[in-house]
């Protein structure tokens, strides 16, 4: 006769959920809607990070699930603190990352009667996560659970939110741990490898897109294997720059913003696109105006783990259903059978793609290609990149090679203020791995007070602030379309340093190009989190860009 399992509540059953699906770390803002599943934690294994705000909290959890692959965890309370989170949702929902939000709520006698702090949780998340249901009996916890993750595993991977109704949680109940279950990886036949193969030998000018989420370390060595073998140039979508090592002869650099012009021109010269995880959105191809929407432009193949990308615009010659690693082990093998045509060509992109990563001297008091460029020569293979979204990540975009084991975590849909909070959840997740966050004025500030919770947790990441006192992706905008009239871009900023003194961590101000490597040194020597400020010289709004020269531009008009 079969033991009756034990009596627990409805905390316990879920916290015990997570154990079971190899959670390790959850991120949130304690509420008491949600005191049992604390309470669990409380003698648990899964650590518990405490942050300062739901939306660094969901932030936290979101990069935590690109560094993995596996579903980041965040806790809420309902109202204001579940809504403050939805910024990471729709963060993890445009850029395919596997998250699991739960959200503690109203007790269930009090539902639908205005609670306080009561919200419509499919009517607020529905439109930003895959899955959203309301776990109403605690029997049922571990089925909740086990559908919660395999959805945001699964397919295309992104969003799910549960939630917890303050007294199901406190519910006891009888029931057994639920087994995870099966994510599939998809696959490609023997005919997509032969049609692939033609494709291939008719081409002449060919090209891949690398992009999306479910990378592994298997993939990325299978996927770089077979575009060497036939010399085939690697471009990356935006934001997807560690999918490759830089340093790869194949790798011809990123699109979306701030990519080469000369990229985009490979682009429009394409007679076949190969797309691996990603489809050929609006940013890879500059509002879809880099590729033609009549026929006339490249062959396409689409390799995606899900049957179509959402509107899609270019229809593909051929569709492959599978995850990147499944086809990478599907064309480990898949060999050229003559000389390609397009050798040459592959290593002109390579050399173009070095020039336009190469720094040129911009003149600046603080001349920040020369600051990314020491820092670059500074960092280990392996380090973690994080920024938000702004002009100051082109620098980081540019100057910084991500190569075999680094990592890049930014907001393909961006969203300023996840540099710090990545950057906080990388540096826990690996503590012995190098974590640098490049971060706006603007930006950090949105997100800065996460700096206490990683002084609080021990989490060391070294912050570069660049600081030019105003949003300056709109600035560039502003000038582009009404040169001369400032209006709502400029901001004035605290002392970033001491700032980041006043949480606990190292904090200091450069304000020229000398000083910079001696700073670096010390930030990256001080044993705990550090922030440098780097006064950007008055007027400088990107690498090659400043006010001066928009306005010049503009007069010519």
């Amino acid at each position: 006769m079969t033991a009756p399992h034990p009596a627990r509540t409805g905390g316990q059953v879920l916290i015990d959920q997570l154990v079971v699906h190899g959670v390790d770390t959850v991120y949130g803002v304690p509420g008491e809607s949600y005191l049992a599943a604390l309470d669990a934690l409380h003698d648990s294994a899964v650590r518990m990070v405490v942050c300062r705000h739901e939306g660094g909290a969901a932030y936290m959890a979101e990069a935590h699930g690109k560094l993995t692959g596996r579903p980041g965890v965040c806790f809420t309370t309902r109202g204001p603190g579940a809504t403050n989170a939805l910024v990471a949702l729709h963060t993890a929902h445009q850029d395919a990352t596997p998250l699991v939000l739960f959200i503690g709520l109203v007790p269930r006698g009090h539902a639908d009667r205005a609670a306080f702090q009561e919200l419509d949780l499919r009517g607020t998340f529905g439109a930003s996560a895959k899955l959203v249901e309301t776990i109403d009996d605690a029997a049922r916890i571990p089925e909740h659970v086990a559908r919660a993750f395999a959805v945001a595993s699964s397919g295309r991977p992104g969003p799910v939110v549960l939630g917890l109704p303050e007294d199901m949680l406190t519910d006891t109940t009888r029931v057994a741990d639920a087994i995870p279950l099966p994510i599939p990886d998809g696959a490609v036949s023997p005919g997509e490898l032969v049609a692939l193969s033609d494709l291939l030998s008719d081409a002449e000018r060919p090209l891949v897109l690398l992009g999306g989420s479910r990378w592994t370390p298997r993939a990325r060595s299978d996927v770089r294997d077979w575009a060497e073998a036939w010399s085939l140039p690697v471009a990356v979508d935006f934001r997807c720059q560690d999918l490759i090592d830089n340093e790869a002869e194949t790798y011809v650099g990123h699109l979306g913003y701030g990519r080469d012009d000369a990229l985009a021109d490979r682009v429009r010269a394409a007679d076949l696109l190969l797309c691996v995880g990603t489809a050929p959105g609006d940013v890879a191809t500059d509002g879809y105006a880099l590729l033609p929407h009549d026929g006339t432009g490249p062959r396409l193949v689409q390799v995606l783990p899900e049957a179509q990308p959402p509107g899609v615009l270019h229809p593909a010659a051929l569709t492959v259903l599978a995850a990147p690693e499944a086809f990478g082990a599907a064309i480990r093998t898949l060999r050229p059978s003559a000389p390609v045509r397009w050798a040459v060509r592959t290593k002109q992109d390579r050399a173009a793609h070095l020039a336009f990563r190469t720094p040129e001297p911009d003149g600046d008091l603080l001349d920040l290609g020369a600051v990314f460029a020491a820092l670059d020569a500074r960092l280990p293979a392996d380090a973690v990149v994080t920024f938000g979204a702004g002009n100051h990540a082109i620098w980081a975009q540019r100057f910084l090679r991500y190569r075999e084991g680094g990592r890049q975590l930014a907001p393909r849909n961006g969203s300023m203020g996840y540099g710090i909070p990545a950057a906080v959840a990388a540096a826990l997740a690996h503590p012995g791995r190098r974590v640098v966050s490049v971060a706006g004025d603007g930006c950090f500030l949105m997100n800065g007070q996460e700096l206490a919770t990683a002084v609080a947790e021990g989490a060391a990441p070294l912050i570069l602030v660049l600081d030019n006192s105003a949003y300056g992706t709109i600035r560039q905008h502003q000038e582009q379309t009404y040169p001369g009239r400032v209006s709502g871009t400029a901001l004035g900023n605290p002392d970033f340093a001491a700032y980041a003194r006043a949480f606990g961590a190292h904090g200091e101000t450069v304000t020229t190009t000398a000083e910079f490597g001696p700073a670096l040194e010390r930030a990256l020597n001080c044993g705990r989190a550090a922030l440098i400020e780097l006064k950007v010289t008055e007027g400088r709004l990107a690498p090659g860009v400043t006010v001066a020269s928009l306005r010049e531009e503009s007069a010519h008009v």
